[in-house]
């Protein structure tokens, strides 16, 4: 009598080994409840990985995808096959939603986490003209960016940092973000009144992991709570859009998910809180897929078991990129809070151009809006377009009684590294960074094979394959 597998075959993809980085088949089996890449190297053999905790979750991602977006102009040919062609290739299936500008390799901190593997020791500092290159890269792929954050290594401590935002601001950017460690932020309040200067179309990208020292001793090499608790004070006075991103990390502080959204709820500057599952990338040394990998599924779950916001409705996948990001919208005025997206039609999100919602196609989300923050004006006199709501874009024009003020989401965004990596996923990436030499590549393939002298890697590899010649897209 044949025997069954003792696990359902869902589908075939391509992956890479995660000790030499070649290019393998991978299957995506579902067994025990759960979703595993299966892939085998014909050097190292097989590997098993957890990619979700929830097949049903999985299976929606699927449903949420639409027409991809592409950026205007393609930057390298297709030669040797994803991932090896990034620059943006023409095989590639999504524009860039938001594009990370690193002006600075040298860090304050020595966060033992860093996938940049920052430091107060690495002296590499670009030029304000190296910065112009790489932002005009970013605006010939793009024309107008939707979202350009200006990052590093810390990028608060760059010698000409004003002038570098100064350069941002002058360019067809609709939203300007700044990653940072907040401790300039915190430590100095002229600092933070001359950011000020900079909004509307401004916010902050503030690195936010923990309450508890041990976590933030694990995670970042010190005891930062002081300088949270003065950086969202001085954000707060000057009411400067802020975003708490959250590096998790599974069994250290994933319990705390719950109490930092009800924290970022509480703050007046604060719009929403980012939670991104650590990966294998950088400084991090020791990090066994099987133990330590943190699935987009498990922080849906805990950001519905634990915020007391969100339900399984409001936490959806982003259309541009559904495997690897989640998000959800609310609205909060005082203490009371109304998530939005569960009351949306998905059919509105797959079918309308450049991730937008119009608010006035949705009539339970209008009448549930209005009834929350009504006044004087009547529905038919008010026009709240929440634009590009499920997408990493957080611009949203409203109706004079409300403001950017009244939004906070959570995001899931949760980036592959040489174990969960999948070709037909990263070929939706929508996260992209610049170059020093002006290719724009997924953030995901770009620590894996483009930062620093990793490419020395990546060109053996492309000598092992042969190169094809493939008719440049328009």
């Amino acid at each position: 009598m044949p025997k069954n597998r003792p696990y359902l075959f869902y589908e075939l993809t391509n992956s890479i080994c995660a000790t030499c980085f070649r290019k393998v088949e991978a299957k995506v089996i579902f067994q025990d409840e759960k979703v595993y890449l299966h892939k085998h190297c014909f050097h190292h053999g097989p590997e098993k990985v957890l990619i979700s905790t929830d097949i049903e979750y999985y299976k929606l991602c699927r449903e949420y995808l639409k027409p991809s977006e592409m950026p205007l102009v393609w930057n390298t040919p297709i030669k040797y096959g994803c991932p090896y062609d990034c620059g943006l290739c023409p095989d590639h299936e999504q524009h860039s939603c938001l594009t990370l500008v690193e002006i600075i390799e040298k860090c304050n901190l020595q966060c033992p986490i860093c996938y940049a593997e920052s430091s107060p020791h690495v002296d590499k500092v670009r030029s304000l003209e190296e910065v112009e290159r790489m932002l005009d890269a970013v605006v010939r792929n793009e024309g107008e960016p939707d979202i350009v954050q200006i990052s590093g290594g810390e990028p608060t401590i760059h010698p000409q940092f004003f002038e570098i935002l100064d350069l941002a601001k002058s360019k067809p950017i609709k939203h300007l973000m700044l990653n940072t460690n907040g401790v300039r932020i915190a430590q100095d309040r002229e600092f933070v009144k001359r950011l000020a200067t900079y909004t509307p179309g401004f916010e902050i990208y503030l690195q936010f992991d923990s309450f508890e020292e041990d976590v933030l001793r694990e995670l970042r090499g010190a005891d930062l709570r002081e300088i949270r608790r003065k950086a969202i004070e001085h954000l707060n006075e000057f009411n400067i859009s802020t975003t708490l991103v959250v590096t998790l990390k599974k069994g250290l502080n994933d319990h705390e998910i719950g109490s930092i959204i009800q924290y970022g709820l509480k703050q007046r500057a604060v719009r929403g809180v980012t939670f991104q599952p650590i990966q294998a990338a950088g400084r991090l040394e020791e990090f066994d897929p099987a133990t330590d990998r943190l699935t987009l599924s498990e922080v849906r779950q805990s950001i519905i078991d634990q915020s007391e916001v969100f339900g399984a409705k409001d936490m959806i996948p982003v259309p541009c990129h559904p495997d690897s990001l989640a998000m959800g919208y609310a609205l909060k005025f005082g203490d009371e809070v109304i998530p939005l997206t569960g009351l949306i039609n998905p059919d509105v999100l797959l079918q309308g151009g450049r991730n937008t919602i119009v608010f006035e196609q949705d009539e339970t989300l209008k009448s549930r809006v209005f009834e929350l923050f009504s006044t004087s004006h009547s529905p038919e006199s008010q026009a709240l377009s929440l634009k590009n709501l499920l997408c990493c874009l957080p611009l949203v024009a409203v109706p004079e009684q409300l403001s950017y003020d009244n939004v906070f989401r959570v995001l899931i965004m949760q980036f592959l590294d040489p174990h969960n990596f999948d070709v037909r996923s990263v070929k939706k990436s929508c996260v992209h960074i610049v170059h020093p030499d002006g290719r724009i590549i997924p953030f995901d393939t770009y620590n894996m094979f483009y930062r620093g002298d990793k490419e020395e890697l990546l060109q053996k590899l492309r000598d092992e394959r042969t190169p094809i010649q493939v008719e440049q897209q328009s």
